[in-house]
């Protein structure tokens, strides 16, 4: 029924869950269908491709599937949609999480996992790929980061930058000099405390924000490592 002062009714965000475990996929989505997502599920590479045509706002990806390489259909994804991506693994080694991250996923999480603490990550992540913190823009030397239009001009050139990333160069730009250890922007930038979150994901992201906007990535003008304690932005 349409409402009375003739408003739309929001649009329920979708999420597409692609994991070979039923019992994870039966969890997950009933976690999120009670927060209000509309949840499709996929247990291998033929449901998946044909879920992801339908255009889902929200990927939650297992990378360890038995019949599709992860990382192999996480580089498609990203090579054709900028959807945000939250990627699960069952390996508690570093090398897999930081590969994700390289490849492009927003977050991750570590079987077993909560999943409270997912649907956490959800709305955070949907959050933050939907709306920016405020309206102002940051003018540096050389840089432009407009808030608003969560936009990001380098040398006059419009640099594309994914949700996490802004995010992080935003907020450091906001403060510029001072120094944040990676424990305090995962809590600031990710909501996350890092009891739930590896400080490598930090690094990856400062990583790729560096291969963006500065002239040798190696010896950073913009975003300066503080040996033992953080990063900071120098404006």
């Amino acid at each position: 029924m349409p409402l009375s002062d003739g408003v739309e009714p929001r649009r329920r965000q979708r999420i597409l869950v692609i994991d070979d475990e039923p019992m994870v996929r039966d969890v997950v989505s009933r976690y999120l269908e009670r927060e209000g997502y509309v949840v499709d599920a996929a247990a291998d590479e033929p449901a998946a491709r044909r879920l992801l045509a339908q255009a889902p706002d929200l990927l939650i990806l297992d990378l360890m599937l038995p019949t599709m390489d992860g990382l192999t259909l996480l580089r498609e994804v990203r090579r054709a949609s900028d959807v945000p991506v939250i990627v699960v693994t069952g390996r508690t080694d570093e090398m897999e999480r930081v590969v994700g991250l390289e490849l492009g996923a927003d977050d991750y999480v570590v079987k077993p996992f909560s999943p409270r603490e997912l649907v956490a990550r959800v709305r955070s992540v949907l959050r933050r790929a939907r709306t920016g913190p405020d309206d102002s823009r940051l003018h540096f030397d050389g840089v432009v980061i407009d808030r608003r239009s969560r936009t990001v001009i380098v040398r006059g050139q419009a640099v594309p930058f994914r949700a996490r990333e802004f995010d992080l160069l935003a907020f450091l730009a906001a403060f510029p000099r001072q120094v944040f250890s990676r424990g305090q922007l995962l809590n600031h930038v990710w909501d996350s405390s890092s009891e739930f979150s590896d400080v490598s994901t930090v690094t990856v992201h400062v990583r790729r924000i560096r291969q963006k906007i500065e002239d040798d990535p190696l010896e950073p003008r913009w975003i300066v490592t503080v040996r033992g304690v953080g990063y900071r932005f120098d404006p």
